[in-house]
């Protein structure tokens, strides 16, 4: 069996200051966003955008990210430990951000965008869904650095089985690496290629919708679950739980969108 190698959580350091693996991630997600931005503006993909248009979406993403992300943690996912430990709800640099939450905060963000462009919210939706599963890549690398969101146990014979040692000494299934696979890689690979073409308004963000929906609700599976406001749940977690209403909105985004073709 593979042993976690039980990374120092602190990429560098200068005297008092330290600069966090978790917050590194976070940068690549940031950076790869603006550049695949870039490049699809360059190659005519994006009629409308402009890089001004794009460091905007960066900067408002960034800001529906953390504030959305580190809220839906608290809200979901933890309500009971950040009820009685209020200060810790500011220490982002310690991990702890829920993607759902950060959806929701990124959603509200390109409202202010397609105000400020005179664009239809969906045709900015459009533009950034392909811009983001190599970023949710990145995060579950952060995740598998820290060593948290561990996976539940799993078969000593599977190759891959993998010990936790700050959590106990069974094997257990890597579940960062899953999802970084899955909802990263793959999800990335399906929608640059689809968003490849002209597509009706909201069919790209349909198809992120589903495609992430789904990657997660398999994720669940090999995940241990977290608590949330439902409390433990081995059958359906609380990341299924809002994951199904994404593939739901996602398969209503296709039809409209195909109805408007």
């Amino acid at each position: 069996m593979l042993i976690h190698p039980q990374f120092d959580p602190v990429a560098i350091s200068f005297g008092p200051l330290a600069v966090r693996w978790y917050g590194l991630m976070y940068l690549v997600a940031f950076v790869q966003f603006w550049w695949l931005g870039k490049l699809r503006i360059e190659r005519g993909l994006a009629p409308g955008f402009s890089v001004k248009a794009l460091d905007d979406l960066l900067f408002y993403g960034v800001l529906g990210v953390v504030l959305g992300g580190r809220l839906g943690q608290v809200l979901f996912y933890e309500p009971g430990y950040y009820l009685a430990h209020p200060l810790e709800i500011l220490a982002v640099w310690k991990g702890g951000m829920s993607f759902h939450g950060g959806f929701l905060g990124v959603l509200v963000a390109m409202v202010f965008i397609a105000r400020k462009y005179g664009r239809r919210w969906l045709e900015v939706t459009d533009f950034i869904a392909p811009l983001v599963p190599l970023g949710l890549a990145a995060g579950r690398l952060g995740n598998f650095i820290n060593g948290e969101l561990w996976g539940r146990v799993a078969d000593p014979a599977l190759p891959w089985a993998m010990v936790f040692p700050q959590v106990d000494a069974l094997p257990r299934h890597p579940s960062q690496l899953y999802q970084a696979a899955g909802e990263g890689l793959a999800l990335f690979a399906l929608l640059w290629l689809y968003a490849a073409k002209p597509r009706p308004v909201g069919a790209v963000s349909g198809a992120f919708l589903i495609g992430y929906g789904v990657f997660r609700f398999l994720a669940e599976f090999f995940r241990t679950p977290d608590e949330g406001i439902f409390g433990l749940s081995y059958t359906v977690s609380m990341g299924q739980w809002l994951s199904l209403p994404m593939v739901l909105a996602g398969v209503a985004l296709l039809v409209a969108a195909g109805r408007r073709r």
